[in-house]
């Protein structure tokens, strides 16, 4: 028999080494961006974890090891651990497809080396982690967008319904007012990509349903990519989101939102009847559309009331082109719908069209999408 601390560092050398596959799948995934003669001079290195105490991860050239630390793939979620991952695959690249002997670690040849594989260049260091840029930096005083937002998805709270809607009309009235006058005025925005979701095997409807809202309201270009699903130890899908940091944090709230909502009404919808989670779905889908509804009734009320033009949603050409850039290879793919019960889908349609979202944009908490917990977690 195995003693209690026996166990915990069997368990904890068996984590370690499905995170380490994990690393293995995404330097293979990383490599798909590159032309097929620079994927020929990059031969498959070590990977290990380490104890680091003043970085994250490191390229060592003489022993052909990418070195990933420790506290960051225990603390932190996947797609901060693959920005890191993938800035020392640069350093590699650098080295072995470019010649970058003799040049400082991040001279001229690792910029171009990231530029060929999408990474960011500063991911190292001193440099703030991905979800520390985005959930938990303070707000610049420039930075009002946010405060008013949060101010009114507070009132959004309002036990008055005819409040609640307003303030949730406003809210999203003044962030499109904001992009589209970014987008006018041509002002330089940067940029930034995480996960939202988890990565999984499999995605059935909701998840696609609930990522068109998120792209075709929340200024926000999302995409489906390839990532590692830990607690199966395979390759799967996770929806990545790409925006300006400020909508980020909003399209994730409404994101996480949405699906709070949907798991409490299900579970006061299905009290009694005990339906399958294939009926969830349909319920699900209903929420979402009939939200999707409501937030498309508003927008055209809006135009229908105001000649301004800063209500009109246009594309943003800069997250445009930085999309294109970071995903040169696409492809489309549909699924089919097996069954399905209308009357639920309606049912789920009717509750979708009184959703309120309210509330202040919170930071996310970054223990909910630690390594550890997840590889705990029971499968899907």
């Amino acid at each position: 028999m195995f003693s209690q601390k026996q166990k915990s560092i069997l368990l904890s050398q068996e984590l370690e080494c499905r995170i380490i596959h994990g690393l293995a799948c995404e330097w293979e995934t990383a490599l798909w961006v590159l032309e097929s003669h620079h994927k020929k001079l990059m031969r498959r290195p070590l990977f290990s974890l380490r104890d680091m105490t003043s970085r994250f991860g490191c390229w060592y050239g003489e022993k052909r090891e990418i070195c990933i630390s420790r506290n960051l793939v225990f603390n932190h979620s996947w797609d901060t651990v693959r920005e890191v991952f993938r800035h020392e695959i640069a350093h590699q690249f650098a080295d072995e497809a470019l010649g970058s002997d003799g040049e400082p670690p991040h001279g001229p040849k690792f910029r171009m080396a990231c530029k060929f594989l999408r990474a960011n260049p500063k991911a190292s260091g001193n440099y703030s982690l991905l979800h520390e840029r985005i959930f938990h930096e303070t707000l610049s005083s420039e930075d009002k967008i946010m405060l008013k937002v949060k101010k009114l998805m507070a009132l959004a709270e309002s036990q008055n319904r005819h409040e609640a809607e307003l303030a949730m009309s406003k809210a999203h009235e003044l962030v499109a007012k904001y992009n589209v006058d970014l987008i006018v005025r041509n002002e330089d925005r940067n940029f930034i990509s995480v996960f939202i979701g988890k990565p999984a095997l499999r995605h059935f409807r909701i998840d696609y349903r609930l990522a068109h809202l998120i792209q075709d309201f929340y200024f926000v270009h999302g995409m489906w990519v390839s990532a590692y699903v830990l607690e199966k130890g395979k390759m799967g899908r996770v929806l990545e989101i790409s925006g300006t940091a400020q909508n980020i944090k909003i399209a994730c709230y409404a994101h996480d939102f949405v699906q709070r909502f949907i798991h409490s009404r299900w579970n006061e919808y299905n009290h009694d009847k005990k339906l399958n989670y294939y009926r969830k779905i349909d319920f699900a889908v209903g929420i979402i559309d009939g939200f999707r509804s409501k937030l498309k009734s508003q927008s055209k009320k809006k135009k229908e009331t105001t000649a301004d033009q800063a209500l009109i949603k246009v594309a943003d050409p800069l997250l445009l082109e930085y999309a294109t850039n970071k995903y040169p290879y696409t492809t489309t793919f549909r699924g089919k719908i097996s069954s399905q019960d209308d009357n639920i889908l309606k049912d789920g349609m009717k509750i979708g069209k009184k959703l309120v979202i309210f509330k202040g944009i919170n930071d996310k908490k970054s223990e909910k999408n630690k390594i550890f917990r997840i590889a705990h977690q029971e499968p899907n």
